[in-house]
């Protein structure tokens, strides 16, 4: 792994910025060591409010962390006084009475927009599992099940992408349901190799959609032995 290029001092220009080891140092983009400057404070993560509008004062710097495929924020450099500033016009307006009935307002909004939205996740599901008429108890507990799993806000699943199509969602959230609770996946020593758990993954899928075919064809059934019944009678 190289090594950080040498400090460099420049005009704040607003960015994605790393942590650095050296306290009040963040590395930029090219991995170049930048100073923060000195009328600078860190304005810590949690208050997502202040921080759309620190950004949009800028010059900032948002600091990222990246585990992994994860991405973790560690705050926002910017002006000490902008912060501030912000930071108490912000406390006036929260203690405005208008704005909590606001708050309350918008909270009532995307509460019966998931509600809204759960069901035609679910919908989705069932289009997509299209079961013969004799199983379609099984599809409903199944749209159920994937449905509370997958459709949590915060809870970084599929089915809260706005990228693909809502009937792509609730295919790859069935599969990812599947692979999870029908098979040996959570339990499997897959190599570390570049590509292998992705090609698991494509091989299991497969199998799940031959269990579905199964279900959609009205095919007997063992209940003893189909994983997908056993899975949806475990508590």
């Amino acid at each position: 792994m190289s090594s950080p290029l040498a400090q460099k001092s420049t005009t704040p220009v607003t960015q994605e910025v790393r942590p650095f080891a050296k306290p009040r140092h963040v590395l930029d983009p090219a991995g170049t060591i930048l100073a923060v400057p000195a009328d600078w404070e860190l304005l810590p993560p949690g208050d997502a409010a202040l921080s759309r509008r620190i950004k949009t004062e800028g010059p900032t710097w948002t600091v990222i962390e990246k585990k992994g495929n994860k991405r973790f924020s560690r705050g926002i450099w910017a002006p000490a006084l902008c912060i501030n500033a912000l930071r108490a016009d912000l406390a006036l307006e929260r203690a405005d009475p208008s704005y909590q009935r606001k708050l309350d307002a918008g909270r009532q909004r995307r509460a019966k927009a998931e509600v809204t939205y759960t069901a035609e996740f679910r919908a989705a599901i069932l289009t997509y599992l299209a079961f013969h008429p004799r199983y379609q108890l099984a599809a409903g507990a199944m749209a159920d099940r994937i449905t509370a799993h997958a459709t949590p806000v915060g809870s970084g699943t599929v089915a809260r992408t706005q990228r693909i199509p809502i009937e792509q969602r609730a295919e790859a959230a069935t599969i990812a349901w599947m692979r999870h609770q029908t098979t040996g996946y959570d339990n499997m020593a897959i190599a570390r190799i570049k590509g292998q758990r992705r090609e698991v993954r494509r091989q299991l899928a497969q199998r799940s959609k031959a269990l579905l075919t199964h279900y959609r064809t009205g095919s007997p059934i063992n209940p003893t032995t189909c994983p997908l019944q056993i899975a949806l009678t475990a508590a």
